[in-house]
């Protein structure tokens, strides 16, 4: 039966109504039925998959299994002395049928007052009704929430994507697939774990108020530590903070948790995101490749179950073929190929920026325009559906790395790209302290103007280099866009619980 169409008056005053009929149930079940409709401890409940999998083909009466489930009611069918009920769980959907003569009394009346969005709890026998569906046949029900919201409309979900983000927690419930997306990260970021832990990794934490904004070329957010008066940031990356764990003697260490970076906001890009840095005493980049390689080649044989066989992950239309050995090109090659000029040759470099209208063209120091343009240009030559290395990036613009010992102006560094991504940054790191303070100084008079006002030389971590950091490799790996690629979805918003959203105007 098609719903009537209504004036937008009509409604609000329809949905009004809808929602006073909820608050009236909710009377009922306490004053009728002496119900609390907010529920009570149960023990025993199972989920519904595992309820799903008690039923046995054949049995028959009392050799049926009895279960105790509970989930939100999903469809709901009154047919007078038998109800039928579709209850949803993270593992999935159950049907449930509560007849007049096989429930209690109390229970038979609490259905009668069930409205889509109830939390309930079922118990009764397994069985599979003539039409083959599995069907838990209640002797109990009980209710454990009673939902006022309206629930969105059951068979479209939540249309606007503003307002799946939003209220998540009814995007999750009205789509499975939503919720099997943070499923899967959990699992995921357990895997991440043993894998690090496995190869004799120590996971540590590090502050995420700092008094200066290290480890990273990133706007931070800024905050008022009161019982001191003095403005802290929220931390942009571990880095600084992981390597004085190595100069403590901590031989192999990796934090994942969350950075924050006041920038932009866009399908890659959240400002706050989770990350893993790694670092490794007596390791290098080409230590750390191999390390984020086996990493991402074996998420990716987890998620498709291609043991021994190509991992092929779908992503934005295409297959990604995260089998090992990852493709490897120059930072240099690959500019070339795709500029067209050598990024050496600085007078070339000036001209096709200005010819490509970058700004800053004529008066930008040279190694940054090389590193506009590549970002800009340079990147598109990578081929998407391969993983890829990008090698020996430019000094000039890797203060932390240390540089090649014949040609100086390229640094022990790469970058992972994965469908036009980067998902991975690794140094071999720069652990001389006289060296260090000086790259810290020159990227400072790099620096715009308003960028310069929270960049200031760390102190106490070029004296921590000056007590002896071991010559190490370091590493970041992006999490969340490493579940998007494993998930195959296209946005950061969709495989992080609660994105950030600009505030809600209400009137």
């Amino acid at each position: 039966m098609t719903e009537p169409q209504r004036t937008g008056a009509e409604e609000t005053a329809y949905a009004e109504q809808l929602i006073a009929d909820r608050r009236a149930k909710v009377r009922r079940l306490r004053e009728e039925l002496g119900v609390n409709p907010y529920g009570r401890r149960v023990d025993g409940l199972v989920s519904i998959a595992e309820a799903r999998s008690h039923f046995v083909e054949g049995a028959e009466g009392a050799d049926r299994a009895v279960v105790c489930t509970a989930g939100r009611v999903m469809l709901h069918r009154d047919g007078g002395k038998l109800h039928w009920l579709n209850i949803r769980d993270l593992t999935g959907d159950l049907q449930i049928a509560v007849s007049k003569k096989d429930a209690d009394a109390a229970s038979f009346a609490v259905t009668e007052l069930t409205d889509l969005g109830d939390i309930i709890v079922v118990q009764g026998p397994v069985m599979k009704t003539r039409t083959g569906e599995i069907t838990v046949w209640a002797s109990r029900v009980e209710m454990a929430c009673k939902s006022i919201a309206l629930p969105p409309d059951k068979f479209h979900g939540i249309e606007d994507p503003e307002m799946r983000y939003r209220q998540r927690y009814v995007d999750m419930y009205v789509r499975p697939e939503v919720s099997r997306t943070f499923l899967v990260r959990s699992q995921l970021m357990s895997s991440i774990r043993r894998y690090m832990d496995g190869r004799g990794y120590l996971e540590v934490e590090t502050p995420m108020l700092q008094a200066q904004a290290g480890g990273a070329a990133a706007r931070p957010f800024i905050t008022h530590l009161n019982a001191l008066d003095i403005d802290l940031y929220l931390r942009i990356a571990p880095e600084l903070y992981l390597k004085r764990l190595l100069v403590g003697g901590m031989p192999r260490v990796y934090e994942i948790n969350r950075n924050f970076r006041n920038e932009g906001v866009d399908r890659s890009h959240n400002p706050e995101f989770t990350m893993m840095e790694v670092y490794e005493a007596f390791g290098d980049c080409e230590t750390m490749l191999d390390l984020t390689e086996g990493l991402i080649h074996e998420l990716a044989v987890e998620v498709t179950g291609a043991a021994g066989g190509r991992p092929l992950l779908e992503f934005d239309g295409r297959l990604i073929n995260c089998a090992r050995p990852f493709a490897r090109v120059t930072y240099a090659g690959l500019f070339e190929g795709s500029v067209g000029v050598s990024m050496f040759d600085e007078g070339a470099v000036r001209a096709e920026a200005k010819k490509r209208g970058l700004e800053g063209a004529e008066t930008k120091d040279h190694w940054l325009l090389v590193s506009d343009l590549f970002d800009r240009f340079g990147e598109q030559g990578i081929d998407p559906a391969r993983p890829t290395f990008v090698m020996d990036f430019p000094s000039a613009i890797s203060p932390l790395t240390r540089p090649h010992e014949d040609r100086p102006e390229l640094a022990y560094r790469w970058e992972l790209f994965i469908a036009g991504m980067e998902f991975a940054n690794s140094y071999t790191e720069l652990n001389d302290p006289d060296v260090q303070e000086r790259k810290f100084s020159e990227q400072l008079r790099g620096a715009a103007v308003e960028d310069a006002t929270f960049r200031t030389l760390d102190h106490d971590f070029l004296n921590a280099l000056r007590v002896g950091m071991p010559p190490a490799g370091g590493l970041g790996v992006g999490i969340d866009r490493v579940m998007m690629l494993m998930t195959g979805n296209r946005s950061i918003r969709d495989v992080i619980p609660f994105p950030f959203m600009r505030p809600e105007e209400r009137t």
